[in-house]
């Protein structure tokens, strides 16, 4: 999708990007504050979360946080915000005609709202409901077991629902105002952005009423370190594992490395044809699995993930294993290469055909370091990725001998114990 990116400071510390998609029907807003979980002592870690809840409720101009969702979507927009480790995002998506009200309605939520003790008690009610739903999501949970494992930053939805009778309304207040102030915003816009429309939004964003801060929160320094046994959550109601295994690097890939490990991902996971889901299916030992690059202040981690039944684990790690050390001893043809490389390209394409997707594109880094990133020139990336750059990056993934593995599922540990050990001739 065709489009144009221009960033956006103003005199009150607030940045953010301009995505002009002419004759785009639906305009997106993402408006990012370094607001997460992180901020807060652990005793009081659903408060950033409880916050962002009742911020997107009552204000001044609608006391009631269902008079302002009737009239933020009588025309069909939408709204929502996440809370994370480090940042909440506040998301908005309207039609083309009535941008000019939705970005007012999202400044007055941000800028003016009540925290009236009655809808704090209500969404407490909701926030609990929620983490309940989330709670059973055994991926997800095993998942934040293993970073809180590694040293991050981290709580299960079971822990949460245990802190959240600590906090109260004014400690909600408390983290608005240490937060919620403009130098520590970023925000993506994207859509028909006419100079005429850039110039409006400045000026709102501009003239937003809070104050202006000392700058952006900063991340914290984590640093993941190696489980010395396998992380093992038991569950009598589960018959299938489910697992996860890290591998960290001690500093930040750089943009070709990443690139080049986009797609190490698409050979081994992204296909029913691929290196190791593909053989999997074809062996009837899996039905589906994944596998990811992620970085963050100082690291580099790569995870893979899945499903399995514990008769098939040990065979699915096998050729798991097998199928890494092929890469790491150059046995990639270009025949694969270009495979992979063709694939990567018509995913990136899927990727940019929408508003959001583009927003999408862009918001990961800017939020993360206030970098832009060259989107654009994606493709061009892709094609100039080299087997020796694949070779290299899946060696160095494994050098630092930091490693982890996670599983929930079953009452006996062993098992586990016996997959970490078959898994461990990686770092060896």
């Amino acid at each position: 999708m065709k489009h144009w990116v221009s960033e956006a400071r103003f005199d009150n510390g607030a940045r953010g990007l301009f995505i002009n998609v002419p004759d785009a029907s639906v305009m997106t807003f993402y408006i990012n504050v370094r607001a997460g979980e992180y901020l807060v002592p652990e005793a009081k870690w659903e408060a950033p979360h409880l916050m962002e809840h009742v911020i997107l409720g009552a204000n001044k101009k609608f006391p009631r946080a269902r008079d302002f969702q009737a009239d933020f979507e009588k025309n069909g927009a939408y709204s929502n915000a996440s809370t994370g480790h480090y940042d909440i995002t506040y998301e908005a998506e309207c039609a083309d005609f009535e941008w000019q009200r939705i970005i007012d309605r999202m400044i007055l939520s941000l800028a003016e709202p009540l925290f009236a003790e009655e809808e704090f008690k209500a969404e407490v009610g909701n926030v609990r409901e929620e983490l309940m739903a989330r709670s059973n999501n055994h991926f997800r949970h095993l998942s934040l077991a293993l970073r809180e494992a590694y040293g991050y930053h981290s709580a299960t939805y079971q822990k949460r629902l245990e802190l959240m009778d600590n906090v109260t309304c004014q400690d909600l207040v408390d983290h608005y105002k240490k937060t919620h102030y403009t130098s520590n915003i970023r925000f993506v816009i994207a859509g028909n952005l006419t100079l005429n429309r850039r110039n409006h939004i400045k000026k709102r964003l501009a003239a937003i009423g809070l104050p202006k801060g000392g700058g952006r929160k900063k991340l914290p320094e984590e640093r993941p370190t190696s489980l010395k046994k396998p992380l093992f959550i038991p569950n009598e109601t589960v018959d299938n594992f489910y697992f996860y295994f890290d591998t960290f690097m001690a500093r930040r890939m750089r943009e070709k490395e990443l690139y080049a490990m986009s797609l190490v991902n698409s050979m081994l996971t992204e296909t029913l044809h691929s290196r190791v889901l593909g053989k999997a299916r074809e062996r009837g030992l899996v039905y589906g699995m994944n596998s990811n690059i992620f970085f963050d202040k100082y690291t580099t981690n790569w995870w893979f993930g899945a499903q399995v039944q514990p008769k098939n684990a040990s065979k699915l790690f096998d050729i798991i294993i097998t199928e890494i050390k092929k890469i790491q001893d150059g046995k990639i043809t270009e025949k694969d290469l270009k495979a992979a490389k063709q694939y990567r390209l018509g995913r990136f394409q899927r990727d940019v055909q929408t508003v959001g997707g583009l927003s999408a594109g862009y918001m990961g880094r800017y939020f993360f370091e206030d970098k832009i990133e060259e989107y654009t020139k994606t493709p061009q990336h892709i094609k100039a990725v080299t087997k020796q750059q694949i070779v290299k990056g899946v060696q160095d993934l494994f050098t630092d001998k930091n490693w982890g593995l996670g599983i929930l599922g079953g009452t006996d540990r062993r098992p586990a114990d016996k997959l970490a050990e078959k898994l461990s001739a990686l770092w060896n």
